[in-house]
């Protein structure tokens, strides 16, 4: 089959390899049927991800079909249409019993697909612990629509879950990438009295006003003010910090106010700093890390209810062969590309 892999620092290639056979009772092997590539992606190829692993197949965001099973999954059998999880994890463990699947203890436990061990932009892939990293698809949602359930949507709903956001806030969401069109989404569901969106590039701040009119967005250099201007108690409520700079995490101290609670959600190519001597007195609250994407069925069920589409992003399609050309489109972010679906 041929899979898109990690052969060294900034080098990605298409390359055959066999196709993956089940190694362990618990794991599927899913023939790929819709993948897409994530900025995670690209952290991978730039040497910013240490733990990934030269040779691999990358991708962790795609859909498909059940082909084989081992004899100890339950949840899933040849044929379903399923979404694949981020995230590998055993359900067993002391973290993944909390529902902090992220910290699972297993050796491959968290990001592993695509990153540790090969992934979906290929033919096909396998997936460890099956019955925890596969969910099936509802017969009314299409691939498209559940796409980005596993990955990019999961981290959105993960994000709005752990912000406590309540109807009487404003909240503030700094990036409108595709992360931050998700988080927007589920932040959304919570009905908040009012949502600012801060983004710079254009086609995205179009992109936000298109499609969801409801909503204020403004440009990082008048943030402060324009949060000011549009909140009660002198800033945000809450702020959700998706675009990862060093630019986007200041502003998600400075635009809260005091007492205020600021999830950090982006993966940052390097270290931030926190001024407390200038925080000193806001009293804020944060909350950070990666996805802890244990909700994929309960979005599955929100898409399949009409609450919860995120096909507006995907803006551009490209076949498996031509991935090579889809990955300089999307880290050129030429073609006012948002997201993109890749068909093996």
């Amino acid at each position: 089959m041929y899979a898109y892999t990690y052969v060294k620092q900034g080098t990605f290639a298409l390359l055959e390899k066999p196709k993956p056979e089940l190694r362990h009772p618990r794991d599927a092997i899913v023939r790929v049927t819709l993948s897409s590539i994530c900025t995670s992606d690209l952290h991978i190829k730039h040497g910013s991800v240490p733990r990934a692993v030269p040779g691999i197949t990358v991708g962790h965001e795609m859909v498909g079909i059940v082909e084989s099973v081992g004899d100890q999954v339950a949840s899933v059998r040849p044929g379903d249409r399923v979404t694949v999880n981020v995230e590998t994890f055993c359900g067993d463990c002391f973290f993944c019993r909390r529902g902090f699947v992220n910290n699972c203890t297993d050796p491959n436990g968290g990001w592993a697909l695509g990153c540790r061990i090969d992934g979906g932009q290929a033919e096909y892939v396998r997936v460890p612990y099956a019955d925890q990293g596969l969910n099936r698809i509802p017969d009314n949602v299409s691939d498209e629509q559940a796409l980005f359930v596993g990955d990019v949507l999961a981290t959105g709903f993960w994000a709005a879950r752990i912000s406590d956001i309540t109807p009487e806030d404003t909240v503030l969401i700094l990036g409108a990438g595709p992360t931050g069109i998700c988080t927007l989404l589920c932040v959304l569901l919570k009905q908040p009295r009012q949502v600012i969106v801060c983004e710079k590039d254009p086609d995205r701040v179009a992109f936000v006003r298109t499609h969801y009119p409801q909503v204020l967005v403004c440009d990082p250099a008048e943030c402060p003010e324009f949060v000011q201007a549009h909140s009660r108690h002198g800033g945000a409520d809450v702020v959700l910090e998706v675009a990862g700079t060093p630019d986007t995490f200041r502003l998600a101290w400075l635009c809260a106010r005091p007492n205020a609670l600021v999830s950090v959600v982006a993966l940052y190519d390097g270290p931030q700093v926190l001024p407390l001597p200038e925080m000193y007195g806001k009293n804020l609250t944060f909350k950070t890390g990666g996805v802890d994407g244990c909700d994929c069925e309960e979005i599955l069920r929100l898409i399949a209810q009409g609450k919860l589409d995120t096909t507006p992003l995907i803006t551009h399609r490209f076949p498996l062969k031509d991935i090579a050309q889809a990955y300089e489109l999307f880290e050129g972010k030429q073609d006012h590309v948002m997201k993109i679906a890749i068909t093996p």
